[in-house]
């Protein structure tokens, strides 16, 4: 907060018109660490399996081994291989009920279908589920190394990741807010930003750009209530006659309109010229690619760090320039 108070007294944010974006960074955990729940199952049964056994033969031979191990140990202290397959046991039962806790709050969270007119429920509008309501599906990943972290697509493939967001200045490229969370897409990231920047620096900007990541109607129309002026590109649906509802509501069809009559001169623009530089700077000039530390919180610590980091950077170039 005081650098970048600091940045505004130096005349290096305008808040015209502010860009933001989302990048995936490594986590400190490697993807093959993870367990999907189709795998949960079977290495469950198959660890208390062999737990069980061990046990069952360690209680046989107590006996035996009293008078070999003396008085000053119990005989059946468990070896640390198999204090290791508890532990192990023990992180995929709890991986198991997050991810089966995860999906029943999302079913929960569906709006109710309704009622027919004779008191039968209505069936859920949609494609038929490939799998049971309220359960994870099988492709569904826990890392035992950093459970919080997920599997995300860069551009460097499918890696085990956190979503750092950025709300950035266009000014001088500084960064006025910043966010990060373990949902691969940005859509729910846009309100947590803006609100972030408001509290930042007690302004709210008149522009904002994004991709079409950012793009539902409740965030077009969070904007217009704030009284920001948008661009946020809306894609092309993949199957236009087949959904993509968010995009196809008349908030994003004004947007669509908004963009396409500026054409090469839209604002936009502005997004790819401010936000992805400043990644550019963070990842390829410095280097920051991967987090050190492990847990959603003590990443975003990270995060935060990272940025104020950037932000001193261009205070210092332009006290000397």
């Amino acid at each position: 907060m005081q650098v970048l108070a600091l940045c505004r007294r130096a005349g290096l944010v305008r808040l015209d018109h502010v860009a933001m974006d989302g990048t995936k960074l490594r986590a400190n955990a490697s993807k093959h660490k993870a367990m999907s729940y189709a795998r949960m199952g079977p290495a469950e049964a198959d660890l208390a399996a062999e737990i069980a056994g061990w046990l069952a033969q360690a209680e046989d031979a107590d006996a035996a081994e009293d008078a070999t191990l003396g008085t000053d140990r119990r005989g059946d202290e468990m070896p640390a291989w198999m204090r290791d397959k508890q532990r192990r046991l023990e992180r995929i039962r709890a991986a198991k009920a997050e991810l089966e806790a995860e999906a029943q709050a999302v079913e929960a969270a569906k709006p109710d279908p309704g009622t027919k007119a004779d008191g039968t429920p209505c069936a859920r509008r949609g494609r038929k589920p490939t799998h049971p309501p309220g359960v994870p599906k099988p492709s569904a990943q826990r890392n035992f190394t950093d459970p919080q972290s997920r599997i995300m697509k860069g551009h460097d493939g499918f890696v085990q990741a956190y979503n750092a967001q950025a709300a950035v200045d266009a000014a001088a490229q500084v960064i006025v807010a910043h966010d990060l969370s373990n949902n691969a897409a940005d859509h729910d990231a846009l309100a947590p930003l803006l609100d972030a920047v408001t509290a930042n620096t007690g302004v709210t900007p008149t522009e904002v750009s994004a991709d079409s990541g950012y793009c539902s109607e409740a965030n077009l129309a969070d904007l217009n209530a704030r009284g920001i002026r948008g661009y946020v590109a809306t894609g092309r649906a993949k199957h236009p006659d087949k959904g993509e509802e968010q995009r196809r509501g008349p908030l994003a069809s004004a947007m669509r309109q908004r963009l396409r009559r500026a054409g090469r001169r839209s604002r936009y623009r502005l997004r790819k010229q401010v936000v992805e530089p400043v990644f550019g700077q963070i990842k390829g000039a410095r280097g920051f690619r991967q987090f050190l530390l492990r847990g959603i919180e003590k990443v975003k610590h990270e995060w935060a760090l990272i940025c104020t980091a950037h932000n001193l950077t261009k205070l210092a170039r332009a006290a000397t320039a």
